[in-house]
């Protein structure tokens, strides 16, 4: 190309053939231009810190999303004929029960709706040791209303992002508002825990924004909360005071011992267990104490290709209950074990002691 014809060029057709030309010689994949590395790696680290950041979003939007699934309402599971307690504790879940169809004898007839205005709300504590039957009540409750059950656990509405939290529990709120559901929290303590006074981090002044939130929504709910826990002296005595009434789960006595070792030993089982025995023989055990021991020991026998399941197996199955249980509460027991071998037991059945039934 002559200088006689580059200088005739316009000037946009100059910029093509100078850019054209440096693309054949450096062969970049950037339309001919060289870009520094510097530029470069700056704009890769641009493009690094938007795909993070759209991550972090579609991350909450996708933790939303579940929040928004997980305050699902279910049919209650168990009745009241179904959950074995003593006289009194059924007395006060009673009391609960029928609520609904005495409000209106309470607060019309004889007059509470004037100097009660704001206690058309009940809330009712349910605390004690675990496996007494406090969520078979909860759900016993619901079911005696007719209505269905919003259960809510800590794990549900706790959130890794700072204010997240108080947030789910007004969603929880509302839910079961709009819904009719009985609101359930299990495992309350980790709700209604005493608040911080010595705030030294953010997560202290988070806490205690999510306890002021919950005792607000209390206020302000007027329907049945349903509260369950192990240890209710972790409660701050602000929720005690707005909670109506506290029912108190015992570990059962001897004549509701009886009873829930009938319930959990099946019709179709052959055995030669005397639950008058069994009852008297072990006590500080729950229901599910109970239920777990019938079945490992059912399982146990199975494994022993046994046709019926002894008593000393289910001995043995209590006492591994109780053993773990005193480890846990770093207590120490004494109990009578016999191991129970497979040849122990097929020498009973074989001698015929202990007649199955």
């Amino acid at each position: 190309m002559g200088i006689k014809n580059f200088f005739n060029k316009n000037p946009a057709q100059k910029v093509f053939d100078a850019v054209d030309k440096n693309f054949q010689k450096n062969g970049d994949d950037s339309v001919g231009i060289k870009i520094p590395n510097s530029e470069k790696n700056s704009s890769t680290k641009k493009v690094e810190e938007k795909k993070i950041s759209a991550e972090k979003v579609s991350e909450k939007k996708s933790e939303t999303l579940a929040d928004e699934n997980t305050f699902i309402p279910e049919d209650p599971k168990f009745s009241l004929d179904d959950i074995i307690l003593s006289n009194a504790v059924k007395a006060q879940i009673l009391d609960v029960a029928t609520y609904a169809e005495n409000s209106e004898k309470v607060f019309e007839t004889w007059g509470f709706k004037t100097t009660h205005k704001f206690s058309k709300r009940i809330g009712i504590n349910l605390y004690g040791a675990p496996g007494t039957g406090k969520t078979m009540a909860a759900h016993a409750i619901a079911k005696n209303l007719g209505r269905k059950i919003l259960i809510v656990n800590y794990a549900d509405i706790e959130s890794k992002y700072v204010g997240e939290t108080p947030k789910n529990i007004r969603k929880a709120f509302e839910v079961a508002k709009n819904t009719n559901s009985i609101l359930f929290f299990d495992e309350a303590d980790a709700i209604l825990s005493k608040r911080v006074t010595n705030m030294t981090q953010a997560v202290d002044v988070s806490v205690n924004q999510t306890r002021s939130v919950m005792l607000m929504l209390m206020n302000e709910f007027q329907d049945f909360i349903i509260f369950a826990t192990n240890f209710i002296s972790n409660f701050d005595p602000a929720f005690m005071r707005r909670i109506s009434m506290h029912v108190k789960f015992e570990l059962p006595d001897e004549d509701c011992r009886k009873k829930l070792w009938q319930k959990y030993i099946p019709k179709e089982l052959p055995n030669n267990i005397d639950v008058d025995e069994i009852s008297k023989k072990f006590s500080g055990i729950s229901g599910s104490d109970i239920a777990n021991a019938m079945l490992n020991a059912a399982f146990k026998a199975a494994r022993l290709n046994l046709d019926e399941l002894d008593k000393n197996l289910v001995f043995e199955a209590v006492e591994n209950i109780l053993e773990s249980k005193a480890a846990n509460e770093n207590k120490k027991i004494s109990v009578t074990r016999e191991e129970v071998s497979e040849e122990y037991v097929k020498q009973q059945v074989a001698e015929g002691k202990g007649e199955v039934i």
